[in-house]
């Protein structure tokens, strides 16, 4: 399918070299395969390496520290640390090895089993399994509670702990041991660490002429997958989609790049975001072009408490340009744009805050999030109860979703109001 689009795989900012990207790195879910990408200890920086790091602050940094005209004041490593201390939580020094992971997530891939985890009661507790994954074809599921890996006890471990007993581990063989509800004895399972690519956006039909994606992250492929899918929908109906469901819940953002792409797909006009920083390059704005994928079809967008960063994007420029009707709790609420800036030879670089980012009405989203139009409260579910519930058959004229004790509100609202336009 040809889309009305040119995919681009990433913005690079005029005379700095900068790959200007969003990424949510305080996730309420953290992924095992990406709790890596993680602060790196500054203390054993070079000083070449601080000079430099000082002087991208000084120029690029969102807020003005005031430096104290760092070219000429040398900086003791205490000193430093201090003023370091005084970037928000996303900008951070990243190592070669975080770096290659950011890199490979930002492309859809990793190296690893393909688990999500979440310390549930002080149990390190599986949420989901990725498909294609080792963890998927050696049958662990969700809510299995990990006892240990390669024998190394997970309790009390942290999450990053535990992400580095699968990540660092010298044999590609991983013995994972878990506890799940309906087996009295634990199960062991052999699992090995690869390289996954991971699927960002999956869909499903829905009813009379309308369909579902879910959009798990924004990658530099989620442009050319959501236009697959969406394609794809309407060639099983035979004619144009009557309206859309764009699940956003629990993804935690990605490239700005991909998600001004994946807005304009929706849109016919109109703004999209707009960023504005410190530096000239970090003031843009992005605008729609002419094509509406889905020829104007109504859409409802859901979101939760953990949609964030490059998800709001999207979320913000449907709502704002009156596009579609957003359904679920409020988002998490992060609303700046993080700069990859390489230092020295390129192996490491620094993540920093070089804009904040408003909606289309002009609104910043940081610490706030978004407000749905229908506010649909309900618990979590993982990415295979939301399949399972969508696949199910309807049990009622209201078109309820169930299985078992699960029901997925905030679907139902959405699949309600398609039936209503």
């Amino acid at each position: 399918m040809t889309t009305k689009k040119t995919v681009v795989t990433t913005i690079v900012q005029k005379n700095t070299g900068f790959y200007i990207s969003l990424y949510l790195l305080v996730l309420l879910t953290l992924i095992a395969f990406t709790s890596n990408v993680l602060a790196s200890s500054i203390k054993d920086l070079k000083r070449q390496q601080i000079d430099e790091i000082l002087f991208n602050i000084h120029a690029y940094y969102v807020e003005d520290l005031t430096l104290q005209n760092s070219h000429h004041i040398k900086y003791n490593n205490q000193q430093f640390e201090r003023l370091y201390s005084k970037l928000d939580s996303y900008s951070k020094y990243l190592n070669e090895h975080e770096l290659t992971s950011l890199f490979d997530n930002t492309n859809g891939r990793y190296t690893g089993i393909g688990i999500e985890v979440k310390n549930i009661d002080e149990n390190m507790t599986i949420v989901n399994v990725v498909n294609n994954s080792p963890a998927k074809a050696a049958g662990i599921l969700p809510d299995d509670i990990i006892v240990s890996v390669n024998n190394h006890a997970a309790q009390n471990r942290t999450i990053d702990e535990v992400a580095t007993l699968i990540r660092d581990s010298e044999f590609s063989n991983i013995d994972i041991i878990v506890n799940r509800d309906n087996n009295k004895n634990p199960l062991t399972f052999h699992v090995t660490r690869r390289q996954i690519n991971l699927e960002s956006v999956t869909s499903e039909l829905l009813d009379f002429g309308t369909g579902y994606i879910a959009i798990n992250n924004f990658s530099n492929h989620t442009l050319h997958e959501v236009a697959l899918q969406v394609a794809a929908l309407q060639s099983h109906f035979g004619y144009p989609l009557k309206g859309l469901v764009i699940d956003l819940r629990d993804n935690p953002g990605g490239t700005l790049q991909s998600a001004v792409a994946v807005s304009d797909l929706f849109l016919q006009s109109g703004t999209i975001v707009t960023t504005k920083g410190r530096f000239y390059d970090a003031n843009q704005a992005f605008y729609a072009k002419r094509g509406d994928i889905l020829k104007n079809a109504p859409i409802v967008v859901l979101i939760n408490e953990n949609s964030a960063s490059a998800a709001e994007i999207l979320a913000a420029a449907l709502k704002d340009n009156n596009r579609a009707t957003i359904v679920g709790s409020q988002s998490f609420g992060k609303g700046s744009v993080q700069s990859l800036i390489p230092l020295g030879d390129g192996n490491t670089a620094l993540k920093l805050t070089t804009a904040k980012y408003f909606t289309p009405l002009g609104k910043s989203i940081d610490g706030i999030g978004i407000t749905p139009d229908v506010a649909v409260n309900q618990t979590n579910l993982s990415q295979s109860n939301k399949a399972v519930i969508i696949k199910n058959e309807h049990t009622n004229n209201n078109a309820q979703l169930l299985t078992g004790n699960l029901t997925d509100l905030q679907l139902v609202k959405a699949k309600q109001l398609l039936s209503m336009q």
